[in-house]
C-alpha cells in the first residue's frame, strides 16, 4: 500500500532511539523527509546516518531539547528553513521520572509539565498555521497507556499524559475542517530503554529482581511478550498517511491487548 508520504516534511522529536526513532524509520521507508530532534547530538548523528542509508530518503537532524523555549523554537526553525514546512508532526518526548505522589516536590512537577505537556502544545502551536494553511497537516502525539488506565508508580506520567490527551482531543475538533488531523498514540510495554528503566525502578522499590518484573509484566500481556518499536512505528506511518484523512480525535493503544476496557 502507498501510504502518500513521498515528499511530505516529518519533524519527529526524541527521534534518536526507542520509539521515536522507530516513528522516524517507518515514515522514511514511505518516502517522507525527515528532520530528527533530540537532545544528545551524537545518537543522533547515528541514527541519522543509519535512517538514511537503509532508506535513501533525505534526514537531517537538529540536537535540541524541547522541554525548553529555546529548544522548541530550534527544532521548529530548523524543519521550517530545511523544508520550508512541516507536513506531519511527531511530538515525543522521554517520560519524566517515575515515583509516587509524595515523593515529587514542585519543582520536578514543574519540569514534568515542560518536557511532556509544554513541548506538545508549543510544537503544535508552530505548525498549525502553515498546515491550516495548505489544508493538510498530521500531528501525532506519543502520550502512553496510562491516559486510559493509570500505571502504578508513575504520578507525573499519569497526570500530564492525560493534561496531553485532553488538549489533543480538543484540538482535533477545533482544526478537522482545515484538513488537519490530531491523534494520540498510547504504547504500553514496548521493548524499549525507557521500559527497562521503569522496569529497573520497579524492582528497586519492591526488593524484588528485573527478571521477576519482566516476567510479571508478560504474563499480563494477552500477547506474553513486550512489542518491537517497529511495531509502534507502522501506526504512525498510517496515521499520518493519506489513507488516515478520515481518523482524527483518537487515542490508539498498541499494548499487545493489555487494556482490558471496551473502549
Amino acid at each position: 500500500m502507498d501510504l502518500g508520504l513521498r515528499g511530505k516534511a516529518a519533524l519527529v522529536t526524541a527521534a534518536s532511539r526507542g520509539l521515536g526513532r522507530a516513528i522516524a524509520e517507518a515514515l522514511a521507508a514511505e518516502g517522507a523527509s525527515l528532520v530528527i530532534c533530540a537532545r544528545g547530538a551524537d545518537a543522533l548523528e547515528e541514527a541519522r546516518d543509519a535512517i538514511t542509508k537503509s532508506t535513501g530518503v533525505d534526514v537531517d537532524m537538529v540536537a535540541a531539547d524541547v522541554a525548553t523555549d529555546a529548544g522548541i523554537a530550534l527544532a521548529w526553525q530548523h524543519a521550517r528553513d530545511r523544508y520550508g514546512r512541516v507536513d506531519v508532526l511527531v511530538t515525543n518526548a522521554g517520560g519524566p521520572p517515575s515515583g509516587l505522589f509524595e515523593t515529587h516536590e514542585w519543582d520536578v512537577w514543574q519540569h514534568a509539565v515542560e518536557l511532556t505537556l509544554r513541548s506538545a502544545v508549543e510544537l503544535t502551536r508552530l505548525v498549525l498555521p502553515g498546515m491550516k494553511e495548505r489544508r493538510w497537516g498530521r500531528i501525532l502525539i506519543v502520550t502512553s497507556i496510562a491516559v486510559k488506565q493509570p500505571v502504578d508508580g508513575v504520578m507525573l506520567s499519569n497526570s500530564l499524559r492525560a493534561a496531553v490527551t485532553g488538549c489533543a482531543r480538543t484540538t482535533a475538533n477545533e482544526i478537522a475542517r482545515y484538513g488537519v488531523t490530531v491523534n494520540n498514540m498510547l504504547p504500553r510495554y514496548t521493548r524499549t530503554e525507557r521500559v527497562e528503566q521503569l522496569n529497573a525502578a520497579t524492582a528497586a522499590r519492591e526488593g524484588i529482581t528485573v527478571e521477576d518484573v519482566s516476567h510479571r509484566i508478560e504474563a499480563q500481556i494477552p500477547m506474553r511478550r513486550l512489542g518491537e518499536p517497529r511495531e509502534f512505528g507502522a501506526l504512525a506511518a498510517f496515521l499520518a498517511s493519506e489513507q488516515a484523512a478520515y481518523i482524527t480525535g483518537q487515542s490508539i493503544a498498541v499494548d499487545g491487548g493489555w487494556i482490558r476496557s471496551l473502549l
